[in-house]
């Protein structure tokens, strides 16, 4: 009884929301719900559907766009001298991670003891998680030596750039 009662009230509400609808017309770029005249041409009635039209200001679209130098888009210059401090410093921090990164592929390797590393206790019942292990310090050797390539790809870069300044 509920259930009947509910649907009754929301077809009543559904039904009755169409009737305070107004017809929209669209007459160039305004939408209006008053009857155009018949002197206004180009109107025409839209079915179906509600529009919404969000009002603008018109002095914004209006405002021409300002205009950029290239000197003042491409931001101040850095002097020779700074640029070789800042190609330097990012030189040695790229080999202090090129560092990093080969500690930790040896230390993956050993682990990884040519894919027979040692099983753990938690392993021993379960042959599947050692698989999985094995799996995750394989995918984890190609990608730190994937890491390696890249930063040996950016040292070539920055080490080709700080000598053609």
């Amino acid at each position: 009884m509920k259930h009947v009662l509910i649907a009754s009230l929301l077809a009543t509400v559904l039904a009755s929301s169409g009737y305070g609808q107004d017809r929209i017309y669209r007459c160039g770029n305004e939408y209006t719900n008053t009857v155009p005249s018949p002197q206004t041409k180009g109107c025409k009635l839209l079915e179906g559907g509600n529009v919404t039209v969000v009002q603008g200001t018109r002095t914004a679209a209006l405002a021409p766009a300002p205009v950029r130098s290239p000197a003042a888009s491409s931001g101040q210059r850095v002097d020779a001298a700074e640029q070789k401090a800042r190609d330097s410093d990012a030189v040695q921090i790229l080999e202090s991670e090129l560092k990093k990164a080969q500690e930790r592929q040896l230390e993956l390797q050993k682990e990884y003891n040519n894919g027979e590393p040692e099983k753990r206790a938690d392993e021993l019942r379960n042959a599947q998680k050692y698989l999985d292990r094995v799996a995750a310090l394989k995918a984890s050797l190609a990608r730190n030596e994937a890491d390696m390539a890249g930063i040996r790809r950016e040292l070539g870069r920055a080490s080709s750039l700080s000598a053609t300044r």
